[in-house]
């Protein structure tokens, strides 16, 4: 058997987080997988679904040496919502955008002339990482061992990019966590582009208890405290309130600037656009899609609707503004179907942002920044 993969995973840890892996140590015994166990696991979860009609792929296997086991860019499940504190139902998001998905029509933008779907790129979806849905420590850790099996391998076409990427269906923001400790292995530290209504820094300190201490609020305060995280890190349509005044220093301590939902009344989406360039300048970017960013007219199903968002054409916009960034990973997450209209509105604008974001990773292959360990 594996041990946990925080021991894989070379982190810079404090004290608070020695106690999380503790913690972890404690709870998770139950169900550890090795990565055998995984890969014939997640043939259990396959749906008969994929996003986009891509071809289906179970990535946890070993790899075969052949390049038709081999892939670009990886398209992962994250069905988990037991790390939100107000509505749950995120655990649905990847099958049903994959459902949605499906109904699309695919090909070339007209506001770019790209379809991701048809470049350099092989794109596969891997299905669903097999999470646990009553304990969430024990999701989260086979969720870190998802990001590690698909992105060690080679990549298809190993003189655009060697290791795959990943664009991750969620699930509630607490997976993006597993993503930006991958992300990290192969490429050292990210700057986020964050697009949410809540910042998602919140200091662990104010947790129930140990085991609350992560959740889809303190994710990103847990990435800076691991060290994953550049200083030049951005929130993009940010609005609800903080907790405490406290609460704007912590976030710019672990490396945020902020671009409010109301600023792009004073400059535009090309003034978002390149206030988020400017923030993130040639580095390499993680860019994480909360769909709460969006104005509950546009989503209405998600855990932590927040009033006066952005529109879905806006964010689509901001989204094929960045093409060009050395984006290493992506994901759209915390859709809960169950509270969606009966258009799907929701889940049709997540299906979007996926493709816009499946093209931001085709646009600008990354070189990985540190040998892959097998």
């Amino acid at each position: 058997m594996l041990s946990l993969l925080w021991a894989l995973i070379p982190l810079g840890l404090g004290l608070e987080q020695m106690q999380l892996e503790a913690l972890v140590a404690s709870t998770a015994t139950g169900l550890q997988y090795d990565d055998e166990a995984i890969a014939v696991k997640a043939k259990g979860w396959v749906r008969h679904s994929t996003f986009a009609h891509l071809p289906w792929m179970n990535c946890f296997e070993k790899d075969t040496g052949s390049n038709e086991s081999r892939y670009d860019v990886a398209v992962l499940g994250a069905p988990h919502d037991l790390s939100v504190t107000v509505r749950p139902g995120a655990r649905y998001g990847p099958e049903t955008i994959r459902s949605v998905s499906n109904g699309i029509s695919f090909g070339y933008s007209v506001f770019n002339d790209r379809d991701p779907l048809r470049d350099w790129a092989k794109i596969v979806d891997c299905g669903d990482a097999p999470m646990s849905w009553v304990d969430k420590l024990v999701a989260l850790q086979t969720l870190d061992q998802a990001h590690r099996l698909i992105s060690q391998k080679p990549a298809a076409n190993p003189q655009k990019s060697r290791v795959p990427r990943i664009m991750m269906l969620g699930g509630d923001h607490s997976t993006t966590l597993s993503a930006l400790r991958s992300v990290h292995h192969h490429w050292g530290k990210v700057s986020v582009v964050h697009f949410d209504s809540h910042i998602d820094t919140w200091d662990t300190q104010g947790s129930v208890s140990e085991y609350a201490k992560l959740d889809h609020g303190t994710f990103l305060y847990i990435a800076h405290q691991q060290g994953l995280l550049t200083n030049t890190s951005i929130h993009a349509g940010l609005r609800a309130r903080h907790f405490f005044r406290q609460d704007v220093t912590t976030d710019q301590q672990c490396g945020f600037s902020t671009v409010t939902a109301r600023d792009i009344d004073k400059v535009g989406i090309q003034g978002v656009i390149d206030a988020i360039r400017k923030r993130v300048g040639n580095g390499i970017v993680y860019v994480t899609v909360d769909i709460d960013v969006l104005d509950p007219a546009f989503a209405p199903a998600t855990g932590t609707p927040e009033p006066g968002g952005w529109s879905t054409r806006e964010l689509l916009s901001i989204i094929n503004g960045l093409e060009g960034l050395k984006v290493v990973g992506a994901d759209i997450v915390e859709v809960a179907p169950v509270y969606d209209d009966v258009s799907q509105t929701t889940v049709l604008a997540a299906t979007e942002i996926g493709l816009g974001l499946l093209d931001l990773l085709v646009a600008a292959p990354v070189e990985q920044m540190h040998p892959v360990s097998h």
